[in-house]
């Protein structure tokens, strides 16, 4: 093979060719700015495609074909995506897996479909009714746009889950130079089902919380699929122990596996000034950290690939250093407000933006005058 092969490409085509190779097999969406492009790609990449009258139908119509035993993706923006919460429920619930892309743009409300923004996060964090947590990676770069999709949708299999990807308009439609040889073969997703010649009870726990999963289309054993408060077999039940015990396994499973699912880039350097980062401000903070080390200001970097839940790991980093800045999107600090609450501990400070996306000499400054 030559040595580079370089062409002119936007994230979402690595996106769903990346997709499309771990075995998604159907895409359900309707258009939206900045997903346009994973629409128009997965529509020519998928074997399935159906075009959604909106974004409720669309997660009807992606459950649906999920509990056939199909792999549904889509991808949206926030108001499509506050259009899909209800139902994104409704599937946590009925634990089946499908990978929901979010591709965030600036707010409030309905935002600004061309202005990148990092300012969905506390949204998904809470949008579960009891504040489950969802499985949710970060896209921080055209490499991450190959990487971190398979490993979202065998997230999405393995937890029998529906898993969020946080993206942005500057990945999702921004053309530049990519050399596809650095990108690493992708593996089909080994998908296996429930087996046994014993009765399926379609919501008994392995050891790691998750149930075995069985397809609607199987005609050996009975399925049953239930979005309301339901014991093992699926039976709706309200208050019963183990009706509530199931409901609190939903959070446990999440939760025990997150040491699988949990990605990162840590580049040390020192313990004095940690630099903490996410999206698209990865690539910036980035640049910020090579020119500081020039000028020999140790400055250590994180950038979190998988966003939630939180893991310990990014809190044992964190202890080492005596001075923490969180790079973000926004002007609230999602991801600060996430790690340390709503009180902003001293040795923290928050580098956000809104309207203008975050400078090199922004970090740099903020660096100098706090480290």
């Amino acid at each position: 093979m030559e040595s580079s092969k370089k062409i002119f490409i936007n994230g979402s085509f690595l996106i769903i060719e990346s997709l499309a190779r771990a075995g998604a097999e159907v895409f359900i969406g309707y258009p939206i700015t900045p997903a346009n492009y994973l629409y128009l790609y997965s529509s020519k990449r998928l074997p399935l495609t159906f075009h959604a009258p909106d974004e409720i139908t669309t997660l009807q119509w992606m459950s649906g074909l999920s509990a056939s035993g199909k792999l549904p993706i889509t991808a949206t923006s926030f108001p499509g995506f506050a259009l899909m919460i209800e139902s994104i429920n409704m599937a946590f619930m009925m634990e089946l897996p499908m990978v929901i892309i979010l591709a965030q743009r600036l707010g409030p409300s309905t935002g600004t479909a061309t202005c990148g923004a990092s300012g969905d996060l506390l949204l998904v964090r809470g949008m579960i009714s009891g504040g489950y947590p969802v499985p949710t990676f970060s896209i921080s770069s055209f490499q991450d746009c190959w990487d971190i999709p398979p490993k979202a949708l065998e997230t999405s299999v393995k937890l029998r889950t529906p898993v969020i990807i946080l993206t942005s308009k500057e990945i999702t439609m921004t053309n530049r130079s990519f050399d596809l040889n650095s990108l690493k073969e992708i593996k089909k997703l080994d998908r296996k089902f429930y087996e046994s010649n014993e009765n399926y009870i379609p919501y008994k726990p392995e050891k790691d919380f998750v149930p075995q999963f069985l397809p609607l289309s199987t005609t050996k054993h009975q399925v049953r699929f239930t979005a309301s408060t339901h014991d093992q077999k699926g039976i709706l039940q309200h208050s019963t122990r183990e009706a509530l015990e199931n409901t609190a396994r939903l959070q446990k499973k999440v939760l025990y596996n997150l040491k699988n699912y949990t990605y990162f880039d840590y580049q040390e350097d020192g313990y004095e000034n940690l630099i903490i980062t996410y999206d698209v401000s990865s690539s910036v903070s980035q640049e910020a950290v090579r020119e500081l080390r020039n000028e020999k200001i140790s400055v250590s970097l994180l950038v979190v690939k998988t966003i939630l839940p939180v893991s310990e790991i990014y809190y044992e980093i964190i202890s080492k250093y005596k001075r923490i800045f969180v790079v973000e999107e926004n002007l609230s600090g999602q991801f600060c407000e996430i790690l340390f609450g709503s009180e902003t501990p001293k040795n923290v400070v928050k580098i956000n933006s809104i309207g203008n996306m975050i400078g090199i000499d922004q970090i740099k400054e903020e660096v100098k005058k706090n480290g």
